[in-house]
This record gives C-alpha cells, sequence and structure tokens, in this order.
C-alpha cells in the first residue's frame, strides 16, 4: 500500500460484523487509523479502537454541513498521517453522500490525496433478498426518503426509500402523496439483526407500525396517483426563495398584484402571437415562406411556453405565502379547483345532460348561483375588468341565463344607428366638458358608450372577443405609428 497521504473507504455492510467482507476486515485491522462516520452501526463493534465523526452530528446545524466537516478532517488526516481506513455504513457505492463530497475535494482532484473506493454489501442486498425481487427486472428506483415528495413525484413505482430514519421523516413521506396507493406497503427495519422486522402496512399507517431509526427503510410496490416531478421542484423552488432571497421575502399578496397583472397581460400577448401565426398558415399555401413559417412558430410556441410559466410562478408565489400565515396550501388550491371543476361538469362526471356549448354555459351558472348563494350571475364580475371585456362578460352571462339578445342583424343596425346619430351630431368637447356635462357631451359620451356596447354585442354573434379584437388593432395602428417615426 501507498505510504502517501491515501484514504481507504469501506462499507460496514447492512447489518452486524458477520457480513463485513474479508477485505473490509482486512483493511479495518491493517494498522492504518480508522475513522468511523458514525458509531451508530451494528457493525461498527468489528472496530473499537476506531475513531468517530460523532461529534459533527451534534454541533451542525444541517447533514450537508455534517458531511462536509467528515470530508475536511479526513482530508486532513491523510495529509497528516499518510493512509487512513475511512468506513461507512452500508456500501461507499450507494447514498454515501461523503463519498460523493471528498471526491470532489480539490485536494483529492488535485492528486495530493489518493482515495480508493472498496466494494462492500448494502442495505439493497438483503432488501432484495427479503422482498424476493429481481431489481432490474422491476425497474426500481432508490429513492432518499427526505427528498420523497421530489425525487418521487411522477413516479409510479415500484420505490425502495430509504434514510428511513424517524417517525416524522415517515409521517412527511406519507402526506407527500395526495392519493395513497391502492396496495400495501412494506416497512424494513434492522436487516440481518436479530430483531429484524418485515411488515406489510397500509399507506396510512406508514409511520405508527415500527420506530425507525436509520436502519429502517420501505418498499413501494406502486403509486396511485403521483403529482408531476416539475410541479413539485417549483413549489420547492419558491419556498427556498422565500427563505433565502431578500426580494422574495419582502413579498406580500398585495406587493405582487402588479406582477400578476402584468404576466397575465404577457401570456395574452403570447396567445395574439400564436393566433397570428395561426392565422398566417390558415392563408394560401407559400405565403409566408415553409421555413419562416415554422421559425415563427416555434418562437411564439416558446413565447407561450415562457410566460405561462411565468404566471404559474406567481400562482405557487400567493400560495406559499397563504401557506405560511396558515391560511391554505398549493394542495388546496389544487383540490379545491379538481372539485370544482368536477361538479360543475355533470355531463361528465355525473348524470346531468349537456349537448351543446350553450348547455354548459347556462348548467355552470346555475350551479355557480347554488354554491355560492349569490342573488344574480353579476355577482362576482370585478367592475374593475376593461370595459370591453366588461361589456362582454355580462352580455354572455345574460346569454347564460337565458335573456334574449339582439342577432346579429339587429346588433349591426344597432352599431349604424348609434354611429349616424353620433356623426350628426358634430362638434368635439374636452374631458373637462364631458365630465361636467356642459355643451350636451354627456349625451354625446353616452351614446358612444351604446355604440361600443352593441360593438361588443355584434363581437358577441360573431363569437369575437372584442377585448383581444381591439387590442390586436391597436397593435398593428403602433406598427402604423411606429413606420412613420
Amino acid at each position: 500500500m501507498d505510504d502517501g497521504p491515501r484514504i481507504d473507504v469501506v462499507g460496514l455492510g447492512p447489518a452486524g460484523p458477520d457480513l463485513l467482507t474479508d477485505g473490509t476486515l482486512g483493511l479495518l485491522r491493517g494498522g492504518a487509523p480508522v475513522y468511523l462516520r458514525t458509531t451508530r452501526h451494528p457493525a461498527a463493534s468489528a472496530v473499537p479502537a476506531a475513531r468517530s465523526f460523532d461529534h459533527h452530528y451534534e454541533a451542525a446545524e444541517t447533514f450537508d454541513d455534517v458531511y462536509r466537516a467528515v470530508v475536511a478532517d479526513l482530508v486532513e488526516a491523510a495529509l497528516a498521517v499518510g493512509p487512513v481506513v475511512y468506513a461507512v455504513p452500508g456500501s461507499p457505492n450507494v447514498a454515501e453522500r461523503t463519498v460523493v463530497l471528498l471526491a470532489e475535494d480539490p485536494r483529492v482532484v488535485a492528486g495530493d490525496v489518493v482515495v480508493a473506493v472498496h466494494p462492500s454489501l448494502s442495505f439493497l442486498d438483503l432488501a432484495f433478498a427479503r422482498l424476493g425481487v429481481d431489481p432490474v427486472a422491476t425497474g426500481v428506483r432508490l429513492v432518499d426518503a427526505e427528498r420523497f415528495a421530489v425525487d418521487a413525484a411522477g413516479e409510479r413505482g415500484p420505490l425502495l426509500v430509504a434514510q428511513c430514519w424517524s417517525r416524522a421523516v415517515l409521517s412527511d413521506v406519507k402526506l407527500s402523496v395526495e392519493s395513497p396507493p391502492d396496495v400495501p406497503v412494506v416497512v424494513l427495519h434492522h436487516l440481518g439483526l436479530a430483531d429484524e422486522r418485515i411488515v406489510e402496512v397500509p399507506w396510512e399507517d406508514l409511520d405508527r407500525t415500527v420506530e425507525p431509526d436509520h436502519l429502517t427503510s420501505l418498499w413501494v410496490p406502486r403509486l396511485a396517483a403521483p403529482v408531476a416531478g416539475e410541479l413539485v421542484a417549483l413549489d420547492e423552488l419558491v419556498r427556498t426563495l422565500r427563505q433565502r432571497c431578500p426580494w422574495d421575502r419582502r413579498q406580500t399578496h398585495g406587493s405582487l398584484g402588479r406582477h400578476l397583472l402584468e404576466e397575465t397581460y404577457e401570456v395574452l400577448e403570447s396567445i395574439d402571437a400564436i393566433d397570428a401565426v395561426d392565422a398566417v398558415d390558415a392563408g394560401p399555401s407559400g405565403e409566408d415562406g415553409g421555413s419562416v413559417a415554422l421559425e415563427r412558430e416555434a418562437a411564439a410556441v416558446a413565447d407561450l411556453e415562457e410566460e405561462l410559466g411565468d404566471l404559474l410562478f406567481q400562482v405557487y408565489f400567493h400560495a406559499t405565502l397563504a401557506a405560511e400565515a396558515g391560511r391554505f396550501t398549493l394542495a388546496d388550491v389544487a383540490r379545491g379547483v379538481h372539485d370544482k371543476l368536477v361538479a360543475r361538469h355533470p355531463h361528465v362526471f355525473g348524470d346531468g345532460t349537456a349537448d351543446t356549448a350553450d348547455d354548459v354555459a347556462a348548467n355552470w351558472e346555475t350551479q355557480k348561483l347554488a354554491e355560492k348563494g349569490r342573488a344574480s350571475v353579476t355577482e362576482g364580475i370585478p367592475a374593475a375588468l376593461p370595459s370591453l371585456a366588461l361589456a362582454a362578460k355580462l352580455q354572455r352571462k345574460a346569454a347564460a341565463i337565458g335573456m334574449v339578445l339582439p342577432g346579429l342583424a339587429d346588433e349591426a343596425d344597432r352599431v349604424a344607428r348609434a354611429a349616424a346619430a353620433l356623426g350628426r351630431e358634430g362638434g368635439t368637447a374636452d374631458a373637462d366638458e364631458v365630465a361636467d356635462g356642459a355643451g350636451g357631451a354627456r349625451a354625446r359620451a353616452e351614446a358612444v358608450g351604446e355604440l361600443l356596447f352593441a360593438a361588443v354585442g355584434l363581437a358577441r354573434v360573431l363569437g369575437v372577443d372584442p377585448e383581444t379584437a381591439l387590442r390586436s388593432r391597436a397593435g398593428a395602428f403602433r406598427s402604423e405609428v411606429e413606420a412613420r417615426g
């Protein structure tokens, strides 16, 4: 063996000293100083004179701080005395963070300290033997219990969950799944020891069956309804930003309001761009050139995807603020809208009937009135909506409850009559005159309102959103103005 700075990493196996390999025993008893990551392991008794890093667990605030301190001490010891042996629970190649950090240490990377990792048995070997599972054939994924909510999201199993070292950790695992598995899970405790327990339990009893410790793991044959990993990761990111970013820590529901509005309008602008691309694609072939059209479509789609992400971030942020205040969580938000949509679609999930889109809209309004105890369908419509959007929404609500509204010819006639009346009126008025009603300005303002309301009705009959239509026209006019100067 090289007498220079060297660290031989060995594993203490999954249970007692009887499962230590000959190679591991040879290194442990070879005369080099032995360091244990922790003495809390049944095989630690094989090296009673070894030094341990248990003191770091008492002093450090996080496990990552512990592991980095262990690596720093190991490297310093190797540089000071030459070869040392570092023994970790289980196998150094399975879920051992200190071995990863050791390989990344600058002095190891530079070659000042040589690190050799020796194979050994891990808890995986005993777990798969007890379960009678071929991990290759079944496609098992190994997951850390403390990261279960993120790492298991989007997975359907089977999963072997390691590091189930406390009831609190098992409780977090249990609560991270919205819809519990429909088959029992298996708690694996002290495998290979005299008090070994292998217990099949329903999901709700996951944290009630055994007193877990660092030698406890969990077998999950399948998850019933995991949430998407990306959504869970975003939730975790928002919570991290709230903890570590000064700007994010300062925000409130009120301070975020303008950002939510801005992001909403940016999404609408992206949708307009998608519609413009679709309109070009629907035109005569060759009108826009094949490759150019594809590039425009790709850019528009990418922009909409990004803007929807920004809007989703706002939803997550508000839900995180509410969760911090103990009001509701993101899960409550998702569950609430899920249940509402199911209830509002009895023709899909129940025994209701709706043959047309208009039937669906009418049923929706009826159910909404009953659910919220509102006296009118207009309750809940924000008065601060842009005026065209407000007029359009009110007309849609009226149609949904069966009010008879003018048809295409009548609405077109109303627009023409209102425009003609204004043309005969003549004259101009400034803003103050309109406000004061001077010189017939108030009557003119009412006539303009009638014209715009009739135009909204015309848009309704034609199936056009007036707010979007006017915004699109304004955008085109903006381009004309910019081209002029």
